[in-house]
């Protein structure tokens, strides 16, 4: 959680023996970890009281189904498909139009 590494958690037993003395370390060592836990309960029922798991969960569930939808509404595959159809069209009346193929008889709807 701190990242402490060995040494550290030495070096800040060693101060704590010189500060507050080898007779009482124990106690202040039991308050200090009865201190930790009670936050710890505190943050969790903070947490629970607050439902901020289930609402993050939610929201990323929203984010997720709302970039379905954007993604979904968006014709850009049918606007490159009657893109590529139009320029063909064009193409051919170009055609038809120097003489070179006779005008299509095929009727489009």
């Amino acid at each position: 959680m701190f990242n402490i590494g060995f040494a550290e958690l030495l070096l800040i037993l060693l101060i704590a023996f010189l500060v507050v003395g080898p007779k009482d370390l124990p106690k202040v060592a039991r308050a200090l970890a009865k201190f930790v836990r009670y936050l710890k309960v505190k943050w969790s029922e903070f947490i629970e009281e607050a439902d901020l798991a289930e609402t993050v969960d939610e929201l990323k569930t929203m984010k997720t189904d709302i970039e379905q939808t954007v993604r979904s509404s968006i014709p850009l595959d049918d606007l490159k498909k009657t893109k590529t159809e139009t320029e063909e069209s064009l193409r051919q009346a170009r055609r038809a139009a120097e003489g070179k193929l006779p005008p299509s008889t095929d009727k489009r709807s």
